[in-house]
């Protein structure tokens, strides 16, 4: 019996995913624990008001848009985009803000392109003056879990 050897190296197929190109959500829309939020992260939101909407936080009690300048994003590693907004503010006892985790997502370049994420928001109540008497921590937060879609597709109007 004889036997051929080849010294040809077989040839290794790239994977389907290594050649598409990917790209970043260009929206995020996500609920849980009673919250409804979508952030835009390159401000083409729906138009309010103030021009075009970056955030949107509604709870309960309320709706609110928030254009870019009222946004606050910081980069921090190992953990992903904090996108910060003031949700409620006063003068003498402090403000309430809301900041969103925003996960790094990478999806199919394509019309409608969309993936599932999971992560957390965070309701920090900040007291100042007199909302902070007979407090020796004036920072407290509430960790919301919320799910939703991040997509790189069609804006709504």
């Amino acid at each position: 019996m004889s036997t051929t050897q080849s010294n040809a190296t077989p040839a290794v197929e790239p994977a389907a995913t290594s050649s598409a190109q990917l790209v970043s959500p260009n929206q995020y829309h996500l609920s849980g624990g009673g919250l409804t939020i979508s952030y835009f992260p390159n401000g083409l939101g729906p138009i309010g008001p103030a021009g075009a909407t970056h955030f949107v936080y509604q709870d309960a009690h309320r709706s609110l848009r928030f254009p870019g300048s009222e946004v606050r994003t910081d980069n921090v590693p190992d953990v992903g985009t904090l996108v910060s907004v003031t949700i409620q503010e006063s003068i003498d006892v402090g403000s309430t803000s809301f900041t969103l985790i925003v996960p790094a997502v990478r999806l199919p370049q394509g019309f409608g392109a969309s993936a599932h994420i999971v992560t957390d928001g965070i309701t920090t109540t900040h007291r100042i003056l007199a909302g902070a008497i007979g407090h020796a921590q004036t920072e407290t937060y509430v960790v919301t879990p919320l799910a939703g879609m991040a997509s790189a597709g069609p804006l709504p109007l």
